[in-house]
């Protein structure tokens, strides 16, 4: 399998460690590895045009030179920020006239989603013809950056950010490997720090060790301290770890404080988790489930703003994600609280679970055909909501067995006082 050739002594660490083959990519095991689908695909030699989608530094453009040295074809990289449709036509042109005989091209175009609609344009025909083979890189969601002509000819793969096994991992073979890091010592708690503070980005992670080996002199014993890490990041580190009580305490205290309706606490610890690294994503997925968990039908918008928050994270990264987080965050601290239908969906599972409940009454059941109506009883008595006045029809759907068991009680706070409200007058004994 070909490989990619290694980087000048003069490049940047990244550079030096990129991947020279498939095996030694960090992460990415669903795509590449065993069974895999670009494992496959490039097992049987072929390879579609497709999209790599996935946040910074997790091997993309690594990915995309692999993956066309691993079928023999021409690579030409393109990066929309710096090339425009003359740059697009000119690398056709090229693949079109290199001959039957010629390898087949790969087109690579870094960051594809900063093309507009011409320049997306222009690669069509090509796409379609099979002139190249087209592999493009974004970092945003392609269902919106890129134009569904040139999407629906395309595989789109999601690329995941690297967990910190594979940072750590990745770090460890930096240390052994890259002749400038020999003999730097680097203990497991500033090993940690460094690879929380990469957010799962290589490229971040690589680039940190390489300024905090920078910074020691030279010599066989240079031992990385918390001090050397701060130096070279210029910037005050927490004591917070993805293993340790730092990362557990810090988003603890955040979802309490929001839980608890203080603002202003959210805020800090929301402040405290950014500064250190954490994952914005994680971040953005805890506050989805406070805003069910601890919010609920209280405020039901809550998980709406929630989910969109982490769809907006997702899109536009940190910096700017810090923004619709500290939205997210101070909305659902100053909303009503409700665990109303959290713990009534785990009473169910707690009785679903012992095998309380019993058979499905038979007026609920399925009567797709009239024999299973007159042998069975199915659907025999059910009363259609809509038939009556307020669409209420006032009929029991539990089981037998349930008669007397209420999962949901909905709070007086907020919007749940409404809906309360209405199942009291809907069933006064239930609720009264």
């Amino acid at each position: 399998m070909p490989t990619v050739p290694p980087a000048s002594a003069l490049s940047p660490l990244a550079e030096r460690l990129r991947p020279r083959t498939l095996g030694e990519v960090a992460g990415q095991r669903h795509l590449i590895g065993s069974g895999g689908p670009l494992a496959a695909l490039v097992g049987r030699g072929a390879l579609p045009s497709l999209i790599l989608w996935g946040p910074p530094g997790v091997g993309k453009t690594t990915l995309a030179g692999l993956l066309a040295g691993a079928v023999g074809a021409t690579f030409i990289p393109l990066n929309a920020v710096t090339s425009g449709v003359k740059d697009v036509r000119e690398a056709i042109e090229q693949a079109a006239t290199a001959g039957a005989d010629a390898p087949r091209t790969v087109l690579f175009i870094d960051e594809i989603h900063r093309f507009n609609k011409a320049q997306q344009d222009a690669l069509l025909g090509a796409v379609e013809r099979g002139v190249v083979t087209l592999i493009g890189a974004t970092t945003e969601n392609p269902a919106f950056t890129v134009i569904p002509p040139l999407r629906s000819r395309c595989q789109v793969y999601r690329l995941e950010s690297l967990s910190a096994a594979d940072l750590r991992a990745l770090l460890d073979r930096a240390l052994v490997t890259d002749p400038a890091l020999i003999g730097l010592e680097l203990p497991d708690s500033e090993a940690t720090r460094l690879v929380e503070l990469s957010g799962g980005d290589a490229r971040t992670l690589l680039n940190g060790l390489e300024a905090v080996a920078l910074l020691l002199p030279p010599g066989k014993s240079r031992v990385v301290t918390k001090a050397t890490v701060e130096a070279a990041l210029q910037r005050r580190l927490p004591d917070y770890e993805a293993t340790g009580e730092g990362h557990f305490d810090t988003i603890s205290a955040f979802i309490k404080s929001v839980r608890g309706s203080d603002p202003d606490a959210a805020l800090h610890y929301l402040a405290r988790m950014l500064h250190a690294g954490e994952d914005p994503v994680f971040i953005a997925r805890r506050l989805i489930l406070l805003a069910s968990e601890d919010i609920g039908n209280a405020s039901p918008n809550g998980l709406v703003l929630a989910v969109a928050a982490a769809q907006a994270v997702e899109r536009i990264g940190l910096p700017e994600g810090r923004i619709p987080l500290a939205q997210a965050t101070t909305y659902l601290a100053g909303q009503p609280k409700s665990n109303a239908a959290y713990l009534g969906i785990d009473a169910a599972l707690a009785d679903v679970k012992s095998g309380r409940g019993g058979p499905i009454p038979a007026h609920l059941r399925n009567a797709p055909v009239a024999e299973m109506r007159s042998r069975d009883g199915n659907g025999v008595g059910y009363r259609y909501a809509h038939d009556y006045a307020d669409g209420f029809a006032g009929q029991d759907h539990r089981p037998e067995a349930l008669r007397n068991v209420t999962y949901y009680h909905p709070t007086e706070h907020g919007a749940e006082k409404a809906t309360r409200d209405r199942l009291r007058l809907w069933w006064p004994k239930r609720y009264g």
